[in-house]
Formats: structure tokens, sequence, C-alpha cells
């Protein structure tokens, strides 16, 4: 059985087992994501919490449907391990990487792991942004916002990687940063990381149109969104035609009646 393991000594150390490998698959805390497959605990070791993804495996099944719809399937935790890795590289700020594991040889039931550090006391920008319609934010701190989003989607896109889950609440920012004046924005949640992608593809315009979904509620004006592009990527006008199209489905998708109901199902198994 092939086996990839980087746990510290730190780590280790807490857990009490032989089998490290084990010891991490088997870890419980607060339930933040649980899904078929995959999920996500926050645990605290002594005086400092971390976050971990556990996966244990996709099935054939789940296989086979992102083949046949041309879809790059996730496997497991190493893609996020590299998405990490490669941010960190990029100065993007995310998650610090502390353990990530990965056992098995079938691609159908891969096991794996990633365990990052708890940022802390954070908020996202889409709660930043949800009350932006009724109360304007100062103009400086808009503009900020807007110009570090677009340089960080710039810096992540000209390297060729796609997050696909582009969305404002995976944005965050450290409230005692933010207390001291500070836009600086962490990239989180980086499971589903794609690499290699052409600046000018599908994977990069899904991104943009799923930022620009996810912005739509916050009362976005017209100089704002020129403000994004002007601080992004050269993109032509056919580009963000399709950008507002794709977004325009995402937000019917999102308030249909059918996504509502999966999504109240989803947080009620979290509860």
């Amino acid at each position: 059985m092939k086996e990839l393991l980087h746990v510290p000594v730190s780590i280790r150390s807490w857990l009490n087992r032989k089998n490290t490998f084990a010891a991490m698959m088997q870890l419980q805390g607060k339930a933040f994501r649980d899904v078929k497959g995959r999920r996500t605990i926050q645990i605290k070791l002594g005086e400092h919490s971390y976050f971990v993804k556990q996966h244990f495996g996709v099935g054939w099944a789940e296989i086979i449907k992102n083949l046949v719809t041309f879809k790059k399937p996730i496997l497991g935790a190493m893609t996020e391990v590299n998405a990490i890795q490669q941010l960190t590289q990029l100065g993007i700020p995310t998650t610090p990487l502390v353990a990530y594991g990965q056992r098995g040889r079938n691609p159908a039931s891969l096991q794996s792991f990633v365990m990052t550090e708890d940022l802390g006391d954070i908020v996202s920008l889409e709660e930043v942004c949800a009350d932006w319609v009724n109360n304007s934010p100062d103009a400086a701190f808009k503009q900020k916002l807007i110009i570090a989003v677009a340089e960080l989607a710039a810096k992540l896109h000209q390297v060729g990687m796609c997050h696909r889950d582009f969305y404002l609440c995976h944005f965050v920012l450290k409230q005692a940063e933010l207390k001291q004046g500070m836009v600086k924005l962490y990239l989180i949640d980086l499971h589903r990381m794609l690499q290699q992608q052409s600046t000018k593809g599908t994977a990069v315009m899904k991104d943009i149109a799923g930022l620009y979904f996810s912005a739509m509620a916050c009362g976005l004006e017209a100089n704002d969104i020129a403000l994004f592009k002007q601080h992004y990527l050269p993109q032509n006008e056919a580009f963000w035609q399709q950008v507002c199209a794709r977004a325009q489905k995402l937000y019917a998708k999102f308030n249909s009646e059918k996504f509502q109901k999966r999504l109240a199902l989803e947080k009620q198994a979290i509860k």
C-alpha cells in the first residue's frame, strides 16, 4: 500500500498512536462540513487550533461522472496541499500548511488528509459586504478591497491557477489586521484548485463569474466593476459578456427552490 505522510513531531506527540495516518483520519472535532467522502473539522491541541480535512475516497461513480462531463475529479487532499504550497510561493496569503498524508493506490478509494493552522478571528468578504446596499462603506476602504481582490485574482490566474469556488466567502481578513487598517486578503478552501489553465480559458472565466455572482447583492456600481477590470488581467469584451451570462445563471440557480432546499439539508446535517 502506497503511503505519503508528513506530520511534524509537535503534532505526533498529541496523537498517542503508533499509526499516525490512522490517528489523523480518526480525529474528531467541531464539524464545519460533512459530506459524502469528505469532512472538515476544527480541533484544538494544547493552545493551538487547527482545521483538518479528511478525505475517505470518492468512489468510481464520482470519478466517472466527472470524466464524462470533462471535469477533473478531485481524488483527495493532495490537490489542496499542492495549492497551498503554490500560493505560498506566489505570496498569496492562505491557511498555513501543518501536516498532510495520503494512503492507497486505487484512485476511487484513496484516503488522505490535510491539516492547516486556524487563522483565528476572521471575517469573510461576504460578511463585510453583506449590508453595503443599505449602508454604503467608506469609499477609500471599498476601493482598497476591490483593488486587493482584483490583484489577487490576477496573480492567481496569471500563473494558470483557478480556484473553482471563487466566491466572496473564500476571501477572508483577520479582524486584528482589519482594525489596524490593513486590507490583507487570505484565500481559503483550495481543495478544488486547478493548475495550468489559460488566462483566456473557460476555467478562468468561471472563476471571475463566480466572484461576480457572489458580489451581485453588494450593490456594486459601474465604476466599481471598472476599477476591478483596471487591476485585473486584460480581457476582451467577449470574456466579460460570458462572465455576466454565467453569473446570472449562477444567481438564478442559487435562488431556486431546489438549491435552497439542498443547502438547508447540508446545514442541518452539520448541526
